[in-house]
């Protein structure tokens, strides 16, 4: 169906190796995903294959047609969903599929139309305009209008991402359902890639792997365990990682998962603690291909200042209810975060989320309730939090030290206090060598170490993270993570947003709304038996499920 040979793609004005000398072949018939973090290369790939971008050495064949192809043919047996779909939000799912059919040149289309709202069980919102669909159900019209012309190759690029863990299982529902139609499908979601009945797994350009999902597991065969523990769990996740054979350790509720570097008897090394062997990730399995070793401690233990201590909540939102005209898109939500607690809030695309954590950190005036950061209401007490949104609230025109420069005065540093915290920011998160460039220009990593430290930099009481890693590689989020355990020893209360289930395994509490209501909260641990499930993601679904009575 697909074959590359020595197949490189290179752009100019920077210099950018974006697709180094790859070879692979792609059967028909089957689901092979293109595996790897943001700027691994995958959409320049998919780009390749699709035609709209020549190789600039080395060959590539889609179905017999050397790339690139602008034959009749190949443009009919192939459709392409970019990762921004182009969706036009001023019409109905109806109309944008009417308006793609047309511009496929569909002669009498409306009974393909209708049985791909059927398939995507959008009949019912057929006339609802796509800007006002949640997330998921974009995804899904999106996934609809590629399937309008019954491709024989259908080119996927990253159409789970920002989507729920619902949605994500209903669009692989989908594609497992279509028969006689080969899918690249293109992925940062590394769990993703056991559902596949193939995996190429790259990284900066390169294949790392290219084989049967799981043939992992014999490469992974006794590096991965998961360990019982009685005490801190954070501290002995620090003693862990200081081991040398350890290479990479995380938390997974009240456990922490283990990798290996060498095999050792860990059992012997880690008396306090039962390890178990357990099934490697495909996540751990590319932490373990790059070989490179998280880091056990963060350095803004020694530059950021301990939370004061108090009595009470360091976070509390009370009766919080937001209405937009007779729509209410919150109801009701009351909880509260302690001092140094890590707290999760999840919820499926359209659930009242967003509003719900505008309100709660002061962005969105309440239609009543109220919200608290350290006994003060949100409105007095801006200085004692930190924030950073989705897609960063950062400037985009200015320079890296411009940004550091602009949040600091926002937060009052002055002087030589100032001096001192921006140079250990820059140090810390390694931003020095992006010092003079737009913040515009910089990898997405970057950014989010940028903003991170521009949410810190003043020792908050409260840190508010909003889907703060969505789409970033699994190293720099295991970086990211290592920061936010060490700011939760420091007393500072962290209220995070994700749509990634693992990292709902990483808070101390985790609150899931829906419809605008809370439907649940508890441990992770507490949410898994409530719920009779082994994962959070299993978990999350049952939930939400059973809250619409659809059990």
């Amino acid at each position: 169906m697909i074959k590359a040979t020595n197949l490189s793609k290179s752009f100019k004005n920077p210099q950018i190796d974006a697709i180094k000398n790859l070879s692979f072949e792609i059967k028909k018939g089957e689901i092979t995903g293109l595996v790897g973090p943001d700027g691994a290369g995958k959409s320049t790939l998919l780009r390749m294959c699709a035609g709209l971008l020549k190789p600039s050495s080395g060959s590539l064949e889609v179905m017999g047609h050397s790339m690139p192809c602008a034959d009749f043919g190949f443009l009919h047996d192939t459709s392409y969903m970019p990762q921004l779909f182009g969706l036009y939000s001023d019409l109905s799912c109806l109309e944008n599929l009417n308006l793609y059919a047309k511009l496929q040149g569909l002669q009498n289309s409306k009974k393909r139309i209708d049985e791909l709202l059927d398939f995507t069980n959008l009949m019912k919102f057929k006339d609802r305009m796509a800007g006002s669909l949640s997330g998921g159900m974009k995804q899904k019209l999106a996934f609809g209008a590629a399937l309008l012309k019954k491709p024989k190759l259908l080119l996927l690029d990253e159409p789970g991402v920002g989507v729920d863990p619902i949605s994500r299982k209903e669009i692989w529902a989908m594609a497992r359902s279509l028969e006689e139609i080969s899918i690249f499908w293109a992925t940062s979601y590394m769990d993703e890639a056991r559902q596949c009945d193939s995996v190429i797994l790259l990284n900066e350009g390169e294949i790392i792997f290219n084989d049967r999902p799981n043939l992992i597991d014999d490469l992974m065969q006794n590096r991965v365990f998961l360990a019982s523990f009685d005490g801190d769990k954070r501290e002995f996740l620090t003693t862990i990682l200081e081991h040398e054979n350890v290479l990479d350790a995380y938390l997974v509720g009240s456990k922490i998962r283990v990798v290996l570097r060498n095999k050792f008897d860990i059992n012997s090394s880690f008396k306090m603690a039962k390890f178990e062997p357990v099934q490697a990730s495909f996540e751990d399995a590319f932490t373990y291909m790059l070989g490179i070793k998280t880091v056990a401690h963060s350095q803004l233990l020694g530059v950021l200042n301990k939370a004061e201590e108090m009595q009470g909540n360091s976070l509390e939102a009370k009766n919080l209810c937001k209405n937009f005209g007779e729509f209410k898109a919150a109801s009701d939500i009351s909880f509260s975060v302690k001092r140094g607690e890590i707290f999760g809030f999840l919820g499926p695309n359209g659930a009242g989320k967003s509003t719900t954590f505008k309100m709660i950190c002061g962005l969105l005036k309440p239609s009543s309730g109220s919200s608290f950061v350290c006994g003060e209401d949100i409105s007095q007490s801006k200085n004692k939090i930190g924030y950073m949104a989705q897609k960063f609230s950062l400037y985009a025109n200015l320079g890296l030290l411009d940004n550091l420069e602009f949040f600091a005065g926002i937060y009052g540093l002055k002087g030589k206090k100032k001096d001192e915290i921006l140079n250990s920011m820059i140090e810390i998160f390694g931003l020095k060598k992006y010092a003079k460039n737009k913040v515009g220009e910089l990898p997405l990593g970057i950014k989010q170490r940028l903003a991170l430290s521009c949410s810190l930099m003043h020792s908050p009481a409260v840190l508010f993270l909003d889907e703060a890693t969505s789409g970033v590689d699994p190293i720099t989020r295991k970086e990211f993570w290592r920061h936010i355990n060490a700011v939760s020893k420091l007393g500072i209360s962290v209220m995070v947003t994700t749509h990634l289930m693992d990292e709902a395994e990483f808070c101390d509490r985790v609150m899931l709304i829906d419809a605008g209501k809370m439907i649940a909260i508890g441990s992770p641990d507490e949410l898994k038996q409530k719920a009779n499930c082994s994962n959070m993601e299993d978990a999350f679904i049952a939930l939400v499920k059973e809250a619409r009575g659809e059990f």
